[in-house]
């Protein structure tokens, strides 16, 4: 992975704090609005870790590749992964 690992490590692991916290509060029975902001925030996150990781993958992967071949394959690799977020 060429993305920056400690800023990786640390947006999963607040997204990780997040999640326990989310599931602290349903077996509290707490607020649903106030549960799913909570989700809403550990997405955003989640969503701001794969954007670094893509990021770096268009940076480093697909701008590296040895063959146009093998670019055009990481492109159409990226591509798929964009639809499958795109849902």
């Amino acid at each position: 992975m060429m993305a920056d690992t400690k800023t990786i490590l640390r947006l999963l692991k607040t997204a990780r704090g997040q999640m326990d916290g989310i599931l602290k509060m349903v077996e509290e029975n707490r607020y649903c609005i106030d549960i799913s902001q909570q989700l809403m925030a550990t997405e955003a996150i989640l969503n701001r870790a794969n954007k670094e990781i893509l990021a770096a993958h268009l940076k480093h992967c697909v701008q590296e590749a040895a063959s146009p071949e093998e670019r055009s394959a990481k492109i159409d690799e990226f591509v798929q992964t964009l639809g499958r977020i795109l849902k």
